[in-house]
């Protein structure tokens, strides 16, 4: 086979990617080693920065988030119990969209498969090959067919653990990661959220999250050890442990427990995001704890500046903006970093702290909640930073 672009991964970078390159008239093709069905009922947060939800309704894949997604203009902060809320709309005049990734993939897939060009799901043994070449070379097998794909250039879309990193040779990425000393213990439950819109709660037992994928189907999570045992934690235990963390403020009903699960932290960066013709998005290349919710907006900031440097390059403008891609990047990269990274330690309890450091904390979050200055500055990150 031979395409423009040959795009490893169908999760939102990839799928994001090859839309826009449609829209521009450039040839690709995706391949994923999951099905179909995994890739659109895997459960994943979904805040959906302003821009990028734009972005979902310029490309045409926007009408059903539309319909189902719900818009927030603005989030609570619990500190032990007291609840104060961010208002985006006075602060920004924006907004954010609560709306499932599996939901953006559905869309985007289905758009794909409606005449978007090749998309072929399990794949196994995909290797890259040539990266430095003019004509980088993809193989795999599927249905049982060894097969290989010609491209110009290789999006490399899989995620943190797929195979387009470690292709790139030893030696020529600089790597920069942290890990942090606790989980998130999530689970989805048939029960309406204590709010509609969300609340991070810093309490003295360590921190809770309480969202939402409806008005009947909450999203809640508790900060724990990060190799804690699910079995530790039967069902009574993490309501008890909910209901601590909200506090008297709000309400907590209870359901049915329809998933449950612990998410470590972690922060992640690889410099640069490029070698040879392979071009890394999304969490190929990086990793953002989930407080700051910009896991998907991220990988869509990266498809946006790539699919904006392939255009140049097959309009005859050169390849300035593909040379330039990591850096352009990485500059949002570093403020979502940055961002998570603030605030994942603003809210969570961590070992060992200090009587210093706690205070520190308490005083970061009087301030936060109680200057509108502070409160700008963190709604105008939590909405998305303008897409340059």
């Amino acid at each position: 086979m031979r395409t423009q672009v040959g795009i490893v991964g169908a999760g939102p970078a990839g799928l994001m990617l090859a839309r826009l390159l449609h829209m521009q008239g450039i040839d690709s093709i995706i391949i994923e080693n999951r099905s179909r069905d995994y890739i659109e009922n895997r459960v994943r947060a979904g805040l959906i920065e302003h821009w990028a939800a734009d972005l979902l309704t310029e490309v045409g894949a926007g009408a059903r988030m539309a319909r189902e997604g719900l818009l927030h203009w603005g989030i609570n902060i619990g500190i032990n119990g007291d609840l104060h809320r961010i208002d985006f709309q006075k602060l920004v005049g924006k907004r954010v969209t609560i709306y499932g990734q599996q939901e953006v993939v559905k869309d985007l897939v289905a758009q794909r498969m409606a005449g978007g060009g090749p998309l072929l799901f399990e794949v196994d043994g995909v290797s890259l090959h040539e990266l430095t070449s003019k004509t980088p070379r993809i193989k795999f097998t599927h249905a049982g067919r060894a097969q290989e794909i010609e491209c110009d250039f290789i999006a490399g879309c899989d995620g943190f653990h797929g195979i387009s990193r470690p292709s790139i040779p030893d030696g020529v990425l600089s790597i920069f990661e942290r890990d942090y000393p606790f989980g998130w213990l999530g689970i989805l439950s048939e029960s309406p959220p204590p709010d509609h819109e969300l609340i991070y709660s810093y309490t003295d037992r360590g921190f809770a999250l309480y969202s939402l994928r409806s008005p009947e189907l909450a999203r809640l999570y508790v900060q724990c050890d990060p190799d804690e045992e699910l079995e530790n934690w039967p069902d009574a235990r993490i309501w008890n442990e909910l209901g601590k963390r909200l506090g008297g403020a709000r309400k907590l009903a209870q359901g049915v427990i329809l998933q449950k699960g612990i998410t470590p932290m972690r922060s992640f960066v690889v410099e640069p995001m490029q070698y040879g013709r392979l071009l890394l998005a999304g969490d190929s290349a990086h990793i953002v704890p989930p407080t700051g919710a910009k896991g998907m907006n991220l990988a869509f900031a990266d498809v946006m500046v790539l699919a904006r440097a392939f255009e140049a390059f097959y309009r005859g403008k050169g390849d300035e903006r593909l040379a330039g891609y990591s850096a352009a990047c990485l500059r949002r990269v570093w403020y979502a970093q940055r961002f998570s990274w603030w605030m994942t330690q603003l809210l969570h309890r961590f070992p060992n702290e200090s009587a210093f450091d706690r205070r520190r904390q308490l005083s970061d979050l009087d301030y936060i909640t109680s200057s509108e200055a502070a409160a700008r500055s963190l709604a105008e990150q939590y909405v998305g930073l303008p897409l340059a």
